[in-house]
């Protein structure tokens, strides 16, 4: 009795299985990876390396910075006058001041999306075309691709491959908003820190496009920033401007009222705390 009842037991598992086999579905083929996905995700891994070479959480909270330092200008690449001192104080994410001449009594502020000249006359808007080229730069600059763009849901990662930038072997990654503007950025293959950023744009007059070039270097760590004193910009292909800095502050917490252009703001009175 128990004999047929092991031989009924198996032969209803067996019959069970193949059942079961018959009716399985078949296997899920593998998926290939798709090759954008893996370009966009080697874009982010570089940029996020290149966020914490910087300085990671301290660098992503900046509020402030001041800079002292002298400014040189370049015609086609060629030296126009010597090198001017200068104070810039910035505020993120839109508002600078730039101070010029030892007595500091040439300035220029900008705010939101307007920009000041102020001397002893006082103040008075700047060039329309003066305020186009600083907010075309404030809008490419390194801390709003970095800080602002790559936050962007609308903003495509697209990883170049190797390139050589500045002398330095890098790597290089392009950005892409959802109005089409582009700016590219070269990271030192063994610092991971930004060595040249670039970006081009069309001239409403004459249609042609232009290419704008930053070149970082002499990086020194300040309050765990990581902060080029060295900074070389180029205009289709000319050296237009060099800034060499003395001493960068951060966090230090500005005077508000030099950005407001009537405030009557003088550097050379030590701010009330």
């Amino acid at each position: 009795m128990k004999l047929v009842l092991t031989l009924a037991l198996v032969c209803s598992v067996w019959v069970y299985a193949q059942d079961h086999h018959a009716g399985a579905a078949e296997p899920a083929k593998s998926v290939a990876p798709n090759p954008a996905d893996e370009n966009t995700r080697k874009a982010k891994a570089l940029v996020n390396q290149a966020i914490q070479a910087m300085g990671g959480e301290i660098y992503l909270h900046l509020r402030d910075r001041e800079q002292q330092g002298r400014g040189y200008a370049f015609h086609h690449g060629r030296p126009s006058g010597g090198g001017d001192v200068f104070w810039s104080f910035w505020e993120f994410p839109d508002k600078e001041r730039f101070e010029y001449t030892k007595e500091r009594d040439i300035a220029r502020v900008y705010t939101g999306n307007k920009g000041y000249e102020i001397t002893y006359k006082g103040a008075h808007a700047v060039e329309p075309k003066d305020l186009e080229d600083y907010l075309r730069r404030r809008q490419f600059s390194l801390d709003t691709v970095l800080r602002i763009w790559v936050n962007d849901p609308g903003v495509i990662l697209l990883f170049e491959g190797p390139a050589i930038a500045a002398q330095h072997s890098a790597e290089q990654v392009t950005f892409v908003n959802a109005k089409n503007e582009s700016v590219t950025l070269d990271f030192d293959i063994d610092t991971h820190l930004p060595v040249r950023k670039a970006f081009e744009w069309r001239d409403p007059v004459d249609r042609q496009k232009n290419l704008e070039e930053e070149i970082y270097e002499n990086y020194r760590s300040v309050s765990g920033i990581m902060t080029p004193y060295n900074i070389t910009r180029y205009f289709n292909g000319d050296m237009s401007n060099q800034r060499f800095l003395n001493t960068v502050t951060i966090n230090q917490g500005l005077d508000p009222t030099m950005f407001d252009p009537n405030s009557g703001y003088n550097p050379n009175k030590p701010v009330k705390k």
